[in-house]
C-alpha cells in the first residue's frame, strides 16, 4: 500500500493512500477511516510522505563503502541527526548556499516508524516499521570537515531542503530486493543493493529504541554506499527505488532568484 501526503487545488493538506492513479483521503497516516472522495492524483500536489518527529540518519551502513574506506561494520548505529527544516519533497527547488561549498548526493531506503518503539527486540521492531520510502541526504562535504576537532554532521546535512524525501511510503516492500539508484540530469550516477545493508532496518530501529523512545512518523536514512557524488545548482536529482517510486528535486543556488 503507497501512502503519501498532497496538496489539493483549494490548498488543504491530505493524507492518503493512492490506488489506480487515485488519491484516497485518510483521517492520518495507517489509519482505516475515510476522509473524503477519492481525487485523482493528477490534481494534487505531492508533499513528503510524512512530517517526522525525528529524522535521523546512519553513517558506515553498508559493506562495499565500509571495505572500500577501510572502516570497521559498526555493531550499532553509526547515527546524526537532520533538522525538520531540511525535509523536501517531490518536485521541490532546493537552495545549494554559498556556504555550504562542495555538496554531494546520497540516495537512500528510508524507514518510517508507524509504533511507539522503547527497547524494542528484533521482532517487536519488524513489527514497528510501518513502510519505507526514498531519501536523497545532501551534504555539504566542506562544513562536515572544516573544523579537524568536530565533524558537523548536523550542520552540514540541516541546510532547508536537504532531506529529499517521497514520492510515498511503501508499506509493502522486500527492502532486501530492491536496488537504491540516483540519477543526475536524467543519468545513472549511484546504483546498489539495499541488501548490502550492515545493520538491516529491524536491527536499526531495535538498537535505537535502546537510546530514544522512537515515535510515529520518525524517519531513519539507512546509509548510503558507493557512488555518491557532487552536485551544483542547475542539476536535477532523483533517488529510485522500485516498488517505491522516484523523489525529484532541482537544485538552485542561492543567487539563482
Amino acid at each position: 500500500m503507497k501512502w503519501a501526503r498532497a496538496t489539493g487545488a483549494d490548498g488543504s493538506i491530505m493524507t492518503g493512500v493512492i490506488a489506480d492513479d487515485m488519491f484516497h483521503p485518510r483521517a492520518s497516516l495507517g489509519s482505516d477511516q475515510m476522509a473524503g472522495d477519492a481525487v485523482a492524483v493528477a490534481d494534487m500536489a505531492l508533499l513528503p510522505p510524512v512530517v517526522p518527529g525525528k529524522f535521523i540518519g546512519l553513517w558506515n551502513n553498508f559493506k562495499a563503502a565500509a571495505e572500500k574506506n577501510g572502516n570497521e561494520h559498526p555493531t550499532h548505529p553509526l547515527y546524526f541527526f537532520k533538522a525538520d527544516t531540511s525535509l523536501s519533497g517531490p518536485g521541490a527547488s532546493v537552495e545549494l548556499p554559498d556556504s555550504a561549498g562542495r555538496v554531494i548526493f546520497e540516495g537512500e531506503l528510508g524507514i518510517v516508524i508507524g509504533k511507539t518503539c522503547k527497547n524494542a527486540s528484533v521482532e517487536e521492531a519488524e513489527q514497528a516499521i510501518f513502510g519505507y520510502t526514498c531519501i536523497n541526504d545532501l551534504t555539504s562535504l566542506d562544513i562536515l570537515f572544516a573544523d579537524p576537532s568536530f565533524p558537523q554532521w548536523t550542520r552540514s546535512k540541516s541546510f532547508d531542503g536537504f532531506g529529499v524525501v517521497g514520492p510515498v511510503i511503501e508499506t509493502d516492500l522486500a527492502w532486501q530486493d530492491v536496488t537504491v539508484t540516483v540519477l543526475v540530469n536524467g543519468r545513472e550516477r549511484q546504483s546498489y543493493p539495499a541488501a548490502d545493508m550492515i545493520l538491516p532496518p529491524a536491527q536499526i530501529v531495535s538498537l535505537l529504541s535502546q537510546d530514544m523512545t522512537l515515535n510515529p512518523g520518525d524517519l531513519i536514512a539507512c546509509g548510503t554506499s558507493l557512488g555518491a557524488r557532487p552536485v551544483k545548482a542547475g542539476m536535477e536529482v532523483e533517488v529510485v527505488i522500485e516498488g517505491i517510486g522516484g523523489v525529484s528535486v532541482t537544485l538552485t543556488g542561492s543567487t539563482d532568484g
